[in-house]
């Protein structure tokens, strides 16, 4: 993350004692990335964080992915998935490659403690609210924030009724994009977000328990670890890693007197895909401006597109819809359906309302078993009628 945070009760330096009221020392651990030489975080706990009782490998956990074959454009009804288990035990996996795995959740459950060492995920709440805990603190968090967890993020998730979500996991680090950021991490001013957007926990959550279990994803599987100390001991915490939420309404669109491609509403990056936040915007004002996507062709990303909100008037006739995801691989030329460029001009509409997020891959994206099971197998056809 681009700046300093701190939370609760540090010492003045890092790597002292520091005592807690009963005389004992408070417990040291370094989160941080890419060995000792990036960001990190200092966590103060009061029982050692190294205390575990019981490790147990925990079967499944991976779901099988198939290539998109025979190759062509697909849609997904997420609307037509319901709820199941909790937002980290009910994901349904979507989409996914080496790089990312795209999973959709829905659950009124409160998760188990749950710790990703896989990489970072982003998680995207299309509807709901709850509250987000984790060994920083909590977060409430709700419709339509990106939420970005570090790798090794103890935490679990809270709903307030059912929430939806869209779950990015990464097999790396998720941040912003670099072309935002000042050499030293500050956000530029062109770039259409800022620290000011980001929410961050403001205090320790500390919690109380005994032989607490925490599900731990790796590369090799699942395990369950069962902790002597309850995770969220932390009295307090500083430094530049740390979960955060973004909410897509404060993503200030940047715009053309002809149409901009997607660089432009590029949100996040991690490694081999991009995410991007597609928001309400003045729609192309040049008197000649075609005023919605052109025909285009990925030749090196497929395109995975979660319509979360809005008036898709560019996809009318295609079954698109809230809660509607569109893949369009590389190999294939997509855009508007027949007849909305037509429809567009003549409305003499001067904005749009979409409200969509996208995911460019730069690996082909291959099949879930939930993506086929809400597939809408006309889609591919809709451009020829």
């Amino acid at each position: 993350m681009p700046y300093y945070q701190r939370v609760g009760e540090v010492p003045r330096k890092r790597h002292v004692r520091f005592h807690r009221p009963d005389g004992g020392l408070y417990a040291e651990e370094l989160m941080g990335e890419e060995g000792f030489s990036s960001d990190s975080s200092l966590l103060y706990h009061r029982y050692l964080p190294t205390a575990i009782v019981k490790a147990e490998a925990v079967s499944g956990g991976r779901t099988e992915l198939a290539p998109n074959l025979p190759l062509s454009p697909r849609h997904f009804r997420t609307q037509d998935l319901g709820p199941a288990g909790d937002l980290v035990s009910g994901r349904r996996l979507l989409a996914g490659n080496n790089d990312v795995r795209i999973a959709y959740a829905a659950s009124d459950q409160t998760s188990e403690l749950y710790r990703n060492s896989m990489g970072d995920e982003c998680v995207y709440v299309q509807s709901g609210e709850g509250v987000f805990e984790s060994t920083y603190g909590a977060l409430r968090v709700g419709t339509g924030d990106y939420v970005v967890i570090p790798t090794g993020t103890i935490h679990r998730w809270v709903p307030t009724g059912t929430m939806t979500a869209l779950v990015i996991e990464a097999a790396g680090h998720i941040r912003p994009p670099k072309r935002y950021l000042s050499q030293y991490g500050q956000f530029l001013e062109h770039a259409p977000y800022c620290e000011r957007d980001l929410r961050v926990p403001d205090e320790p959550l500390i919690t109380s328990g005994e032989d607490v279990p925490v599900l731990v994803r790796t590369r090799g599987g699942l395990t369950r670890l069962t902790y002597r100390n309850h995770p969220f001991d932390v009295v307090g915490w500083d430094g530049c890693l740390y979960p955060y939420a973004f909410n897509i309404d404060d993503f200030e669109p940047i715009v053309k007197r002809t149409h901009a491609p997607p660089p432009v509403h590029q949100t996040f990056e991690g490694p081999g895909f991009v995410i991007c936040s597609f928001c309400p915007r003045p729609l192309d004002f040049h008197p000649e401006a075609v005023p919605i996507p052109y025909n285009h062709h990925n030749v090196d990303s497929d395109e995975f597109m979660f319509y979360v909100g809005g008036d898709y008037s560019a996809r009318a006739g295609s079954g698109i819809d809230v809660g509607s995801i569109s893949l369009h691989p590389a190999g294939f030329t997509h855009g508007p359906q027949p007849g909305a460029v037509e429809a567009v001009i003549a409305s003499g509409a001067t904005a749009t309302s979409e409200l969509a997020v996208m995911i460019d891959t730069f690996r082909p994206l291959d099949l879930g078993t939930a993506a086929l099971a809400c597939e809408d197998t006309g889609y591919a056809w809709t451009w020829a009628r």
